[in-house]
């Protein structure tokens, strides 16, 4: 079972959150917000904010550009990983990831599932890694939001989190890049 080893060190990452919507402006983004709340209140900071339009091209676009950012460590994309036309937010995750983390989907369907039954089967939230960056795509409800960062993220964005977590793998992420 998985518990916080208060004899660690929290150490706090620099987080990014992208909305993706072809209607919300900074000022309607509930969404968004709660992710900011969220990751704030666990002692991250806030890297980078912002809006794109559901265009596959121009999300993975933002996302290329924070992943190339030395000041941010995490992204978390809300909105857009749906069935309709314009959710290609997941596409545009996977144009950029160079390994998904599949077993994040599934663990965020299974939180889901508890809250919202089998409606859960109708988001494809993902997540991956690409240039030393950790991204998570998030249905853009802020229940969704609110479960992802609860049940998953919070505890694995904390460096204290047993048995392992995602910090503490961070400096390994571009282990292959390094000349032997």
């Amino acid at each position: 079972m998985s518990r916080i080893d208060e004899t660690r060190e929290f150490i706090p990452v620099r987080i990014a959150v992208l909305t993706v919507s072809d209607t919300r402006t900074m000022a309607e983004d509930r969404s968004g917000d709660t992710l900011v709340d969220r990751l704030t209140e666990a002692g991250h900071h806030l890297a980078a904010r912002g809006i794109v339009k559901d265009d596959r091209a121009a999300i993975a676009a933002q996302l290329r550009a924070w992943c190339a950012s030395d000041a941010i460590d995490v992204i978390l994309t809300t909105g857009g990983t749906g069935l309709t036309g314009r959710d290609v937010t997941v596409e545009a995750h996977r144009d950029v990831y160079e390994k998904e983390i599949e077993a994040f989907g599934t663990v965020f369907t299974w939180v889901s599932l508890q809250k919202i039954g089998t409606s859960a089967v109708q988001s494809r939230a993902t997540g991956g890694v690409a240039m030393g960056k950790y991204l998570f795509a998030l249905p853009g409800s802020p229940g969704a939001c609110r479960d992802a960062w609860d049940e998953i993220l919070k505890g694995q964005l904390d460096y204290r989190h047993r048995p392992c977590n995602f910090v503490e793998i961070m400096p390994r992420l571009e282990e292959h890049k390094r000349r032997k």
